[in-house]
This record gives C-alpha cells, structure tokens and sequence, in this order.
C-alpha cells in the first residue's frame, strides 16, 4: 500500500462573496480548484500572473483564509478550515513583507514567543529557551529577542518571520512572495537559509 503524501490538496477552490450595489451580492472566484501533492524535504514553486490565486491558495493552506470546497491532509490526516491550532503546528506561512507582518510594538522575543503560548503547555523557561534556539537557527543572536523589528534590518527582519514560522517545528512551510522586497544578496542569504534549513529538518516549502 502506498504511504500518503505529506501533504495532500484536493479540489480547494475559494469564492468571495462582494455586494453590487444596495442589494444584490456577486460570487467571485479568486482560486479554481487545484489539487497536488508534496513529499518530506520538497518544494513546489506557486507561478502565475497577478490575480490567479497565488497568494489565496497559500493563505488558504496556512489557515489564514478558508476556502469554499475542497480538503487539505497532513500526514492523511484531514485538516478542518477551522482547526487553527492544526494548522498553526504543521503547516506555517512566511508573509511577503516582514515590515507590516511584525508588530513594531512587540519586543521580537515576544512576536516568537506568542505561537507557543497560544499552542503549546510549554513553561515560560521552555519558551524562553525555544525562541533563542529558533534565533540561532535562522543566524540571528539570543540578544535579539530584546530588540523592536525597528532596530534591525530588512534581511533580519526577513529571519526573525523565518523563525516565527520555524517556532512550531511545522513539517510544512509557505512562503508568499518573501524574496521580492530583498536586495539581490541579502536574498541569497535567505535562500541558502531555506536550502540548508530543508536539508537538516526535512521541511517542504511552498514558494510563490
């Protein structure tokens, strides 16, 4: 028997609901129904103009939005549109620009540390301890739990989202255009970072 794919997308499609004047409403389709597979260390690349539903699709399997039909499996295991807490451990979204996506009034210990309290029994020391461990994993110091996203730069801030991402130890991870605000060498960096995170944790990426 073949052993399920990590992760498994059947039929997700997504329609809004927008209102035409004072009373009449209109069905618009943002996403038609995509289905695919992704195995253990894999990426698949998400291309398409502008408006064809990438950034819908990946909000979708990231939990951030529902979608109107279809399922997504972890594992085999069906992950409902409202199961947050599923969603937030084994699948978790990397947002196009870190600059609006982190709280400037949030020390960035406490922007990591806000998933594992939510999520997880760990103590305050675990947590602690989680968050510096996660900081040094995406090469960023202990001493950066301290700081406000406004007192580093764009490439960290780029690794601080990667590790906010990284603190639930996901098996999957979606990356929604997180590459096209960096400069040419601080995008590398990141790159490699993804690559060699991949290697050692066996993460599949979603990249659009």
């Amino acid at each position: 028997m073949k052993a399920e794919p990590l992760l498994r997308v059947t039929n997700i499609g997504k329609s809004f609901i927008e209102r035409r004047g004072l009373f009449r409403k209109e069905a618009v389709r943002a996403l038609e129904q995509i289905s695919f597979t992704l195995e253990p260390g894999e990426t698949l690349a998400l291309v398409g103009e502008a408006g064809s539903g990438k950034s819908t699709l990946a909000k979708i399997l990231a939990g951030v939005v529902a979608a109107s039909e279809g399922e997504i499996r972890v594992d085999g295991q069906l992950i409902a549109p409202d199961d947050y807490e599923q969603h937030c451990k084994q699948i978790r979204m990397i947002f196009q620009d870190p600059n609006s996506s982190l709280n400037p009034r949030l020390r960035i210990g406490r922007i990591l540390e806000a998933p594992l309290m939510l999520n997880t029994a760990m103590t305050p020391e675990e947590r602690a301890h989680q968050v510096q461990e996660t900081l040094r994993m995406v090469g960023l110091l202990a001493e950066h739990a301290l700081f406000y996203p406004q007192m580093i730069s764009s490439g960290q801030k780029q690794r601080v989202a990667l590790a906010r991402a990284l603190i639930m130890n996901p098996r999957i991870i979606v990356a929604d255009e997180t590459f096209s605000m960096l400069d040419l060498s601080v995008r590398s960096q990141i790159i490699n970072l993804l690559l060699k995170l991949q290697q050692e944790l066996g993460i599949a990426y979603v990249i659009v």
